[in-house]
């Protein structure tokens, strides 16, 4: 096989690979930001943040949010914002930190071998 059509098929495979790995890291992140509690399952984004927080900022000690499914929930504001933002900050900065792992990868084998870190 010429050298050209070598690099060129090492360099589709790593693409491959590192956009399988986008994706798995991607996926894991979702799974950290979905939130379950009292049978209601919500996201955890920055909308739901700023609208929780402006519930607790006027003084709302329970409150009633739909969840994903839009089933009423009721929560007590002041714990579920903590909870929230909490997981939102933990589940961004292993995010962050994963990313950058990938996009200093330079060979499938690097791509392959971070989650063993």
């Amino acid at each position: 096989m010429s050298e050209k059509l070598t690099k060129a098929l090492e360099f589709a495979n790593y693409r491959s690979t590192l956009n399988n790995q986008r994706a798995i890291l991607k996926a894991r992140v979702e799974s950290l930001l979905s939130y379950s509690i009292d049978g209601g399952t919500f996201t955890i984004d920055p909308g739901l943040i700023s609208f929780v927080k402006t519930l607790s900022d006027s003084g709302l000690e329970t409150t009633v949010l739909l969840d994903i499914y839009k089933n009423p929930i009721q929560v007590e504001v002041a714990e579920f914002l903590d909870e929230i933002l909490s997981r939102y900050t933990e589940a961004t900065n292993d995010y962050y930190v994963e990313y950058s792992k990938l996009s200093k990868a330079r060979s499938v084998k690097t791509l392959l071998d971070i989650d063993n870190d």
